[in-house]
C-alpha cells in the first residue's frame, strides 16, 4: 500500500503551524489599539488577510475586540483561519474576562474565562462538541489588551526604554513574557501615506522558542505597522483603510515553502535502519530548534545540528527521557479520551491485543483505515470530533490515534515535525511538514504513524505536546529556514 500511496500528491497528510497566527493578537495588543483599526496582512509581499481591532470605553469597563482573518494555501488547497479574542478590563488594566473563538476551515473551538477577585479563573471551552469547565490560577502579573495598553503608555517612547510585559495568551491558558525597546523615529510608508513612527522591537519569550517582532508606532502608541519571521517569509500587518484591509487576498502557499529537499534519495534500507541529518540555516539566522528524543539525538555542529535518527530497536536501552506524568493519560481539550465514542473505539482497534506495544500497533492500523477520507480540507480537528467524522490529513491521524491510546490507559503525545517522501507537489525527494503520535511502551516514548504505515528514519521532529495546536510554538522558526546539507546512514 505504501507503494500506492506516495506519488498521489494529494494523498500524504500534511500540517501547518496556525499558531503562529495567534501570536499577532499578543504582539498588537502590547501596543496601544485606537478605537477602530484595520489592518491588512502580508505573508512575503502578498495580501493574506486582515485585522479589524476596537475599543469600548463603558462606565468602569474597556471591552478590546481583535478579530484576525487569514486565508492560505496548502498544496493548492485554501484553508481559511479566523480568530478573535475580547478582553474585558477594568479602566485601569485589571483582567475581567475574556472570550477567544478560532475556526480553521470550519473546524471551531472556543475559550471563554472570568477572573475572580482571589485570582483564580473559571474556563470553560469547547472543542468538537466537547464542554469542560475547569479553574486555573491566573498567571501571576499577566495582563490583557487594556493593561498592556496601559503599561505601554506609563513607559513612554523616549528611545532605549525598556519595558517587560506578561501577555495572557487565550488559546493556551498561559502567559508570555514580551520585552519591547523603543528605538528612534523612522519614516515609514504606509497604504494611506508616509508616516513618523518610532520603531519598538520585541522579544516573545515562547518556551523554547523565542520569537522576535517589529512594531512602529505614533505618538499615540497605535501600532501601525508590525514585522515578524515566519517559517522564513515575513509576515507584515500595516493599519489602512477598512477598503484596504478586507481588498481580495493572494494565494500564498506556506506548505510549499517549508518543504526541505534533500541532497539525495534516502533508501528503504536506510529510512529502517537509520539516518544522520546534517543540517543549516538557509538564512544562517536563529539556530534551528528540534526535539530529543530516544530516536532522534541532536548535537550542534560549528555550522547548524546533526540528527542522527534511528526506529528503537528491542534492545535500545536505558531511556534518555523523563517518563510520563498523569497528565500525559489523561484526557484534555483536543485528545477526549474519555469520550464514550473515543473509548469504544479504542475497545474496537485494539481488539485482544494484551501488551501496550500490540494495543498501539493495533491502533495504529486502525486509525489509518478508519480515516476513510484523506485530505488537507481539514485545518485541525479534535480526536472527538474525527471520530464522529473520519476525515482529515496527518494531524487528524495523530491526535486520534493518541486519544485511543490513553483510552486504554496508555501514555502518548503527539509530534509537530517533517516527513521524508519521495515525491511531494512536484518535488522529489523533500521533507515536508508532518505531524504523528508517540506512546510510552517498553520504557520509552516510541513512534507510531497512522498516516504513513508507520514510523521510519525519515521523521524529523521538531517538537512534542499534548495535541493542543497553540503549543506547537518551538518549531515555527525551524520551518522554512532548514537546509539539509547531507544524508548518511547510521553506521
Amino acid at each position: 500500500m505504501l507503494e500506492i500511496l506516495r506519488p498521489l500528491p494529494n494523498r500524504i497528510p500534511m500540517r501547518l503551524p496556525f499558531a503562529a497566527f495567534s501570536l499577532l493578537l499578543a504582539a498588537t495588543a502590547s501596543g496601544a489599539p485606537a478605537d477602530d483599526t484595520w489592518m491588512s496582512v502580508m505573508l512575503d509581499g502578498r495580501k493574506i488577510g486582515h485585522m479589524h481591532t476596537t475599543r469600548v470605553v463603558e462606565g468602569d469597563h474597556v471591552t478590546t475586540t481583535q478579530a484576525l482573518n487569514v486565508e492560505l494555501d496548502r498544496a493548492g488547497v485554501k484553508v481559511a483561519l479566523t480568530t478573535s479574542e475580547i478582553d474585558t478590563e477594568t479602566r485601569d488594566g485589571k483582567p475581567l474576562a475574556f472570550a477567544t473563538t478560532t475556526s480553521i476551515s470550519g473546524t471551531a473551538s472556543i475559550v471563554r474565562g472570568e477572573v475572580h477577585p482571589d485570582g483564580t479563573c473559571e474556563v470553560t471551552t469547547e472543542v468538537g462538541g466537547n464542554r469542560q469547565v475547569r479553574t486555573i490560577t491566573w498567571p501571576e502579573g499577566a495582563l490583557l489588551a487594556e493593561g498592556l495598553r496601559l503599561a505601554e503608555e506609563r513607559s513612554g517612547l523616549a528611545p532605549g526604554t525598556h519595558i517587560r510585559e506578561k501577555a495572557f495568551q487565550a488559546e493556551s491558558l498561559d502567559a508570555v513574557d514580551v520585552e519591547s525597546t523603543v528605538g528612534a523615529k523612522e519614516s515609514v510608508d504606509l497604504p494611506d501615506g508616509r508616516m513618523n513612527l518610532t520603531k519598538v522591537e520585541q522579544l516573545i519569550h515562547l518556551a523554547d522558542a523565542p520569537t522576535k517582532s517589529v512594531s512602529w508606532i505614533d505618538d499615540e502608541q497605535n501600532v501601525r505597522k508590525l514585522a515578524m519571521p515566519l517559517m522564513g517569509f515575513e509576515l507584515i500587518m500595516q493599519a489602512c483603510s477598512q477598503a484596504c484591509a478586507k481588498a481580495p487576498n493572494q494565494g500564498a502557499d506556506i506548505l510549499t515553502h517549508a518543504m526541505a529537499p534533500a541532497p539525495a534519495p534516502i533508501t528503504r534500507d536506510e529510512l529502517r535502519r537509520g539516518v544522520v541529518l546534517r543540517l543549516s540555516a538557509k538564512d544562517g539566522g536563529d539556530p534551528l530548534h528540534f526535539a530529543s528524543t530516544d530516536e532522534q539525538r541532536v548535537a550542534k555542529t560549528a555550522d547548524g545540528v546533526e540528527l542522527r535518527i534511528a526506529p528503537l530497536g528491542a534492545n535500545a536501552g536505558a531511556s534518555r527521557e523523563e517518563a510520563p506524568g498523569p497528565t500525559d493519560t489523561a484526557p484534555n481539550d483536543w485528545l477526549q479520551s474519555d469520550a464514550p465514542e473515543i473509548r469504544r473505539l479504542a475497545a474496537e482497534g485494539a481488539g485482544d491485543a494484551k501488551t501496550q506495544r500490540e494495543k498501539m500497533q493495533r491502533l495504529e492500523g486502525f486509525v489509518r483505515s478508519y480515516i476513510v477520507t484523506k485530505d488537507l480540507n481539514v485545518g485541525y480537528a479534535s480526536a472527538l470530533e474525527v471520530a464522529k467524522k473520519p476525515e482529515g490529513d496527518c494531524t487528524e491521524h495523530a491526535v486520534l490515534l493518541a486519544a485511543l491510546g490513553r483510552a486504554l490507559g496508555i501514555p502518548t503525545r503527539v509530534v509537530d515535525g517533517l516527513v521524508y517522501t519521495d515525491h511531494y507537489a512536484g518535488a522529489d525527494h523533500v521533507f515536508v511538514p508532518h505531524a504523528w503520535a508517540q506512546a510510552y511502551v517498553d520504557g520509552h516514548w516510541q513512534s507510531f504513524d497512522a498516516a504513513l504505515f508507520g514510523f521510519d528514519a525519515g521523521h524529523i521532529a521538531l517538537s512534542v505536546g499534548d495535541g493542543d495546536p497553540w503549543r506547537f510554538y518551538s518549531g515555527l522558526d525551524t520551518l522554512g529556514r532548514m537546509k539539509v546539507e547531507a544524508v548518511a546512514a547510521v553506521q
